[in-house]
């Protein structure tokens, strides 16, 4: 038995781990190899987490793996492993070796003691941390009959939308319910075009987003990953209203938003830096197939398009309406068919050889911008996440990633109304500001996850 220890209020929570199995599909799998889409070798072998949680009565483990056998059945991709092909490409073995799976307790805590919003206190070892395989799974119960389930992905196999997709699925194995569509692997909806009908304008867009890489990306610098800080925060839906308005007509909650946290990145921004870069992501489904053949796929189908501007005129000339204005035009020229297409194109121009996001680096800044990644979470479907003893209280991503830009993940509140939970990753510079611009940011207290 295994014995993890965290703060919270002030107190020590002892988590035990008292099991660890292997949960493999249902059905026997021939084992096979299945490729990476080009798409999908854009992603770094980063991991993402998300964890729900669950009050009195909760999921058991005992179900959860029943059901977590019988989805990988469909979704086998998940239950195999990444290795390398021939050409030191990543690709998935589909070997059936299933997901490992952890159920832990607590001796002496209750679900509503959890500081969410103090991720690297109360949340740090709720979430896996992925050992082998392409996903990972952790329960953990605690004293007042509560639970907390976490999962943790390889993002070069899918994106948020496609683990989504299983998320879903699995939930409604759970309940005993009709299983979603089935979803799709086909490489073929996002093959190279042969003969290649590449634009100059889509040329320049992508040599503007991305960049080959000759070796790998360096790391970040020793003093960013040691600081970055990991916090959860709430924002009111009048207050994502109000932030719209400001934004001005025809901008987008989220364009808003990201607007708002490109002049709260300005004022963080050291006496060195004098740009800052703000990123988006991108889906490229609707984008690619407008008729809809791509809602079922499975798979990475993401841009990362971004703008820079000094951090002087972010803090003291520009307006909301005009940074917005800003957001809403790099957006709007990603978000295209001959974008996407035209980088499934680039990327199969340039392999083997990988390539990286220009916005990791702050743009064309360098060391002279601050960098920050907005990434919408807003189709996560907490309602949908029943595994049949009810939605979840709360649900959060968890990406402590190691670049050195910051990341910010919004998503809706599990209270349904229109509020926002917000997931950020991000130097304590940029945490201070977003703390102390009381407007928007409010700290997450367990009174409003709980009541």
């Amino acid at each position: 038995m295994v014995k993890e220890t965290t703060e919270v209020h002030g107190g020590d929570v002892t988590i035990l781990t008292s099991a660890m199995t292997t949960v493999a599909p249902a059905l026997p799998l021939q084992e096979h190899r299945l490729p990476l889409s080009n798409l999908d070798l854009l992603l770094p072998p980063i991991d993402v987490g998300v964890f729900f949680c669950y009050l009195h009565p909760a999921p058991t483990a005992a179900v959860l793996k029943e059901a977590l056998a019988k989805v990988l059945v469909a979704y086998y991709p998940l239950a195999g492993e990444v290795v390398a092909n021939a050409d030191g490409e990543p690709e998935v073995l589909c070997s059936g070796r299933g997901v490992d799976f952890t159920e832990a307790t607590t001796e002496d805590a209750e679900l509503r003691e959890l500081r969410l919003g103090m991720v690297d206190e109360g949340v740090e070892m709720l979430v896996p941390a992925k050992k082998a395989g392409v996903i990972c799974v952790q329960v953990t119960k605690f004293r007042c009959g509560g639970a907390v389930v976490g999962c943790t992905f390889d993002h070069r196999v899918c994106d948020a939308y496609s683990f989504n997709m299983f998320l879903v699925a699995w939930a409604a194995a759970s309940r005993g319910g009709s299983a979603p569509p089935a979803p799709s692997f086909r490489r073929s909806l996002v093959a190279p075009r042969d003969p290649s009908p590449r634009t100059h304008s889509t040329d320049a867009l992508i040599d503007r987003l991305f960049s080959p890489l000759s070796s790998a990306p360096p790391p970040p610098p020793a003093s960013v990953a040691a600081t970055a800080v990991n916090r959860i925060y709430h924002i009111a839906a009048a207050d994502v209203k109000a932030l719209q308005a400001r934004a001005g007509p025809g901008r987008t909650k989220l364009e808003a938003f990201t607007a708002h946290l490109w002049q709260l990145s300005s004022r963080a921004a050291s006496e060195h830096q004098s740009l800052c870069c703000m990123g988006m992501v991108v889906d490229g489904r609707a984008r690619m197939s407008p008729d809809g053949a791509m809602e079922a796929y499975f798979g990475n189908v993401l841009t990362i398009t971004y703008g820079v501007i000094g951090a002087g005129d972010l803090r003291r000339r520009m307006a909301l309406a005009d940074v917005a204005d800003d957001v809403h035009r790099w957006v709007r020229e990603a978000a295209t068919g001959d974008h996407f297409w035209g980088l499934v194109d680039w990327v199969e121009a340039l392999r083997p050889k990988p390539a990286q996001a220009r916005a990791y680096l702050g743009g064309t800044g360098g060391a002279e911008a601050t960098s920050c990644i907005v990434s919408s979470g807003m189709g996560f479907p907490i309602a949908e996440a029943d595994f049949g003893t009810g939605a979840p209280a709360f649900a959060s991503y968890h990406f402590p990633w190691p670049a050195g830009a910051a990341y910010v993940m919004p998503m809706p509140s599990a209270r349904g109304d229109g509020d926002w939970v917000v997931y950020v990753h991000a130097a304590p510079e940029l945490v201070k500001v977003m703390e102390e611009e009381h407007s928007v940011f409010k700290a997450l207290e367990n009174s409003y996850v709980f009541g």
